[in-house]
């Protein structure tokens, strides 16, 4: 049976996945008072993090529209697979749902079996689940056992941790709406955060220095992954016009885990990814 995957721009792409024919990426929109860009292949980090640090106003993003979705499902492939940043921070996942009614109602013979992922995260755990999907599929697995495969491994198989140099971005459009407001108050302090199995965010630790706040990160995914067999699971390290500082948690990582090397990869973060983890931030997302 053919497939295809579809994504939102939320979905850190690696240069492999570039690559694929069956991928489509359906982007969301990103303003910064009159300036509005969509986050697409053209989009450019550095220009957009300059854009956000000189302005006085506040970063915003749009999801997309049903119609986008509904149009990115069309084709002539038998399955599709949707995946879409966590529902507890953007309406993208019900973006999509209803993308898929419109879809039935417009190709109301069509047999085209189609389920959309709820990944209860972003950036690279959604490029994870993306990678498990096409694996999946190319095997020949039916379409109803990758979904249910795939639905396990989002909640049980991976993990994901941040840790930014501000967290404006996230307090200003009420995206850290569940963590307690002592925290909140105390974001002078470098948080490590954590996506739950929900789809929350929570506070895993913190330190006083980013430095050390790496060092904790890195022990966290040791001790999730201290009883796992890492033979040829991935590890992306997705940052926000910070390479230097994404080396240095690739080589924390390696040394406190049982990754290869050659699967711990970092990534450029999308423009939506760049709008919340901000200039000089962190994400980590793992298989386990």
């Amino acid at each position: 049976m053919s497939y295809k995957i579809v994504v939102d721009s939320c979905c850190d792409l690696s240069e492999e996945i570039k690559g694929w024919s069956n991928l489509t990426v359906v982007p969301l929109t990103l303003q910064i008072g009159d300036y509005v860009v969509i986050d697409d292949e053209n989009f450019n980090q550095e220009d957009f993090i300059s854009r956000m640090v000189a302005s006085n106003e506040l970063a915003k993003s749009a999801c997309p529209s049903p119609d986008a979705f509904a149009k990115a499902i069309e084709g002539d492939e038998d399955d599709v697979y949707v995946i879409t940043i966590t529902s507890k921070l953007s309406g993208c996942y019900n973006s999509a749902l209803q993308g898929v009614a419109l879809y039935r109602d417009e190709h109301d013979d069509s047999r085209k079996r189609i389920h959309v992922f709820n990944s209860r995260a972003t950036s690279g755990l959604e490029t994870l689940m993306a990678e498990k999907i096409k694996k999946l599929a190319d095997s020949g697995m039916a379409f109803n056992e990758v979904v249910d495969t795939v639905e396990d491994y989002c909640v049980n198989g991976v993990g994901l941790y941040f840790c930014l140099e501000s967290m404006d971005a996230l307090k200003g459009n009420g995206r850290l709406y569940n963590l307690a407001a002592s925290v909140i108050e105390a974001l002078r302090v470098k948080l490590i955060c954590r996506r739950t199995e929900e789809g929350n965010i929570s506070v895993a630790g913190k330190d006083l220095t980013i430095k050390r706040a790496l060092g904790k990160l890195a022990g966290f995914i040791a001790s999730e992954t201290e009883n796992s067999d890492l033979t040829g699971k991935k590890c992306y390290i997705t940052e926000v016009c910070c390479v230097e500082k994404a080396n240095e948690v690739k080589h924390r990582i390696k040394s406190a885990c049982n990754y290869d090397e050659s699967n711990i990869i970092i990534l450029k973060a999308s423009g939506l990814n760049s709008l919340y983890a901000s200039n000089g931030g962190i994400i980590v997302s793992f298989e386990k």
